[in-house]
């Protein structure tokens, strides 16, 4: 059986199963005499609305900790409840969620019967010096990590699987924390739904390029006409909704539901970048803006009261990042995407061929490491200085280096042996795996090296 058809059927099976036979939707609206705005209603339903099966339910959360490795499982099994909460969250890549205590991660939804439903702060709502921010990318997310114990503690309890623990077994999720599969994921399941989004289960499956993704900052969706890291797709509410398409989620439920994502957009385009919290050398950064603005702005822009983002596409010949991902989805698949529901039946145009990645917008980029859109380079002096990116790194969960302004990292030759299990190896990043190189954009040698301390201190600004 071919493997993105055994996926559709778990997943479809999954879907049926009796974890998942209630909905429920905990969208009630706070008591108060102001109503609430689109952007408040969207955060909102963003964190309280499971529009997905649960992923697993608070006893299998709890007993997570027996799949763990010594010497962890042991720390785990002396620790209170709290402690091993705590530690399940770093684990895991999971904050707590600012302004709500029901004891559910930012990252998830409390579905009302103690499951726990995945919303798209999983990938988008992270932390940045120990600092919560919704809308950060979560560069600590262990999705494969988290979904392989998921899977072992619920056959262990003799629980039905969910979608999750199935898909997760047939493909990958990601080989590093912080980064996922994400873009298969989309072209999986759209395969099998025709324009209007009825489902077809005999349908071929489809070629599959596996590859690891770094999520981009959310708070510069506003300045973007188009979405991912090749600017293929016209941005819309509705490409947000791609990710619900599990065969659970018919197409009547897409139209009762898009003036949620309307509301979820809203409050998306309506963050704004962290402020760089540490100190700045302010005639250190003017230098640096002069410098940008004559060397860097053609691609990524300008900044301040006058500035503006032109949305560059830069061919991947120039670029020279690792082109897994611009090899990963082909035209014809944007054309199908395009002529659905999601696509608005053609009415907003793909680019149906794209030359290479597009040059993001610099706003909040302290808060955005690791860069290119792989994930690859750990701070903003390796991007700066190409010949110095580590070939293997690991980071700290919440420390920050103020210096090099990005991750605080461990640089390696090699993932070290002592890193027996998957679960250990993920927390190494290797630039020579597939997808993963960090190579490229090597245009920051054009400067000298006084030029590019002044470019990082501007960056700070930003």
């Amino acid at each position: 059986m071919r493997i993105a058809t055994w996926i559709i059927i778990c997943l479809a099976a999954a879907a049926n199963a009796k974890a998942d036979h209630t909905e429920a939707e905990t969208t009630s609206t706070p008591e108060s005499a102001a109503p609430e705005s689109a952007t408040e209603r969207g955060y909102r339903l963003l964190t309280t609305k499971a529009y997905l099966p649960p992923d697993f339910d608070q006893e299998v959360f709890d007993e997570l900790w027996r799949t763990w490795e010594e010497p962890l499982r042991s720390q785990a099994e002396r620790a209170t409840p709290a402690e091993r909460r705590a530690m399940a969250f770093s684990r895991y890549g999971l904050t707590d969620a600012p302004g709500r205590h029901d004891g559910v991660a930012l990252q998830y939804v409390d579905n009302g019967q103690g499951g726990w439903v995945m919303n798209c702060l999983a990938c988008h709502g992270g932390k940045v010096a120990g600092r919560v921010i919704p809308g950060a990318p979560n560069t600590l997310y262990a999705l494969q990590t988290l979904t392989d114990d998921v899977r072992v503690t619920k056959l262990r309890l003799k629980k039905p699987l969910s979608h999750m623990d199935l898909g997760g077994a047939a493909m990958p999720l990601g080989t590093t924390i912080g980064t996922t599969n994400a873009v298969m994921f989309g072209v999986v399941l759209l395969t099998y739904r025709d324009a209007d989004l009825n489902v077809h289960q005999d349908r071929l499956p489809p070629k599959l390029v596996h590859h690891d993704h770094d999520a981009p900052a959310w708070w510069n969706i506003k300045k973007k006409q188009y979405l991912y890291a090749d600017g293929g797709l016209p941005k819309s509410h509705r490409a947000l909704m791609q990710f619900l398409l599990l065969p659970k989620n018919g197409p009547e439920k897409f139209r009762q539901w898009e003036q949620d994502y309307q509301d979820i957009l809203a409050w998306i385009e309506s963050l704004e970048a962290p402020k760089y919290p540490f100190e700045i050398d302010r005639p250190l950064a003017a230098r640096g803006e002069a410098v940008f603005v004559s060397t860097c702005s053609r691609c990524h822009g300008t900044y301040g009261a006058e500035g503006s983002y032109p949305e560059v596409n830069v061919p991947i010949e120039e670029v020279g990042t690792d082109r897994a991902r611009l090899d990963a989805i082909d035209a014809s698949w944007r054309e199908s995407y395009s002529a659905t529901w999601l696509g608005h039946y053609g009415q907003k145009p793909v680019k149906r061929e794209v030359p290479g990645y597009v040059a993001p917008p610099l706003d909040g980029v302290w808060a955005s490491a690791p860069y290119l859109h792989n994930g690859s380079v750990p701070t903003l002096w390796h991007l700066l200085h190409p010949a110095r990116r580590p070939k293997v790194w690991t980071r700290t969960e919440d420390g920050y280096d103020q210096q090099r302004v990005g991750l605080e990292t461990l640089e390696l030759d090699r993932v070290p042996a002592e890193a027996r299990t998957p679960a250990q190896r993920r927390h190494y990043f290797d630039t020579r795996r597939f997808g993963k190189s960090a190579g490229g954009h090597l245009f920051p040698d054009e400067l000298s090296e006084d030029e590019k301390q002044a470019v990082l201190e501007y960056l700070k600004t930003l």
